[in-house]
């Protein structure tokens, strides 16, 4: 025999020593050690293995014990059989001939502590119940911790909502009790708000379940308190909040409103402007073709006002003081009766002609002249 034949045997050899099939070995597969809150419930998931053919359920029949008390079931067939303490408070959830071997176990007291472990026993045959073999899996049994208060609910979000876009919450538990899965409910109820649940395993004996918030938050939801609370099996409840900031999109109608406004009125001053130089283009024209432009036309006409309101300038005031002075000396020296030809005129002559005493008339002079 070659060396590769050997070996191959030698590897037989040790499958068939170390396999259950072969050495009629059962095993199970049971968590170690579950969180569980008072008054909720559990589900210990649990499935074994043996080394018979496929076996129907009428002739397995299991059952859990305490580790340390195999004859205290909390878990039997027999409902008599099991501990009063546990009685109508527990039961099988998986099938047997499924190799399924999960409990579930309600109303969980603060001493329901454990460890419990699973037992199975094979009947001979479907009319015949007495067992030909039993195995209890000491070694793979479930120890809970207790927990007094619920675990409260974790918020999973953005840290800021922007306006007018969705936003999203997540609110989730983790739990033992997959046969009856808390009640996550939400303080914001309202028409646009869309609530998703989901329900999913964890890891082996936890569960999860999660409602996904979904609004579309506007400005008068600012600084708005949302929280979610936690409904568990038994009544017990737990809550968590927070503060819901909305960021206010950009919003430029107070630049953009007063530019149009801006724009808008300078356009139609220009389009007005531009009728108005049109329609009285050809007066302009005229008026700026004639004697001198319409600038100093106002300033001579300004020069005017202003000499009639202040008086008569200094040159005509001197020339009219020059003239009553002559016209004094003519009247003081009328006595004399001078030739009329070195005489001046008299400083008011429609006066020295209706003056008949003083003065001669006409034919007078004419009478001196012709002398």
């Amino acid at each position: 025999m070659d060396k590769e034949t050997r070996m191959m045997i030698f590897c037989l050899l040790l499958a068939a020593i170390s396999s259950p099939v072969f050495t009629g070995e059962w095993k199970a597969n049971v968590v170690k050690e579950l969180d569980v809150l008072v008054t909720s419930c559990v589900v210990v998931p649990c499935s074994f293995t043996h080394p018979k053919e496929n076996l129907p359920t009428s002739r397995l029949r299991g059952m859990w014990h305490r580790s340390t008390h195999r004859d205290q079931f909390i878990y039997h067939e027999d409902n008599t059989r099991i501990s009063e303490n546990f009685r109508g408070r527990t039961q099988l959830l998986g099938h047997l001939g499924q190799d399924n071997c999960t409990l579930e176990i309600t109303d969980m007291k603060d001493h329901d502590n454990g460890p419990f472990c699973f037992r199975i026993e094979l009947a001979r045959t479907e009319t015949d119940l007495s067992t030909v073999d039993k195995f209890s899996f000491v070694e793979d049994c479930v120890t809970f911790n207790m927990l007094p208060d619920p675990p409260k609910p974790e918020l999973t979000h953005a840290q800021t909502a922007i306006q007018g876009r969705p936003f999203t919450v997540t609110c989730s538990v983790i739990h033992t009790c997959p046969s009856h899965v808390p009640k996550l409910t939400w303080s914001m109820v309202t028409t646009d708000v869309v609530v998703t649940e989901v329900h999913k395993k964890n890891l082996f004996g936890y569960w999860e379940a999660q409602s996904i918030l979904t609004i579309t938050p506007e400005e008068k939801n600012d600084h708005t308190e949302v929280t979610c609370t936690a409904k568990y099996n038994g009544g017990s409840m737990s809550s968590t909040k927070f503060t819901l900031y909305v960021k206010r999109t950009e919003n430029y109608n107070h630049i953009i409103i007063p530019t149009v406004v801006a724009i808008g009125t300078a356009v139609i001053f220009a389009v007005f402007c531009i009728l108005m130089v049109k329609k009285y283009k050809r007066r302009i024209a005229e008026l700026q073709r004639g004697d001198g432009s319409i600038w100093n036309r106002m300033s001579r006409l300004s020069r005017r006002i202003r000499s009639d309101v202040s008086g008569p300038s200094r040159s005509d005031q001197r020339t009219k003081n020059v003239n009553s002075k002559s016209c004094a000396d003519q009247k003081a020296f009328k006595a004399r009766f001078p030739s009329p030809k070195s005489q001046p005129k008299s400083c008011n002559y429609r006066e020295d002609l209706d003056d008949g005493d003083d003065y001669i008339n006409t034919e007078d002079l004419n009478i001196y002249g012709n002398m």
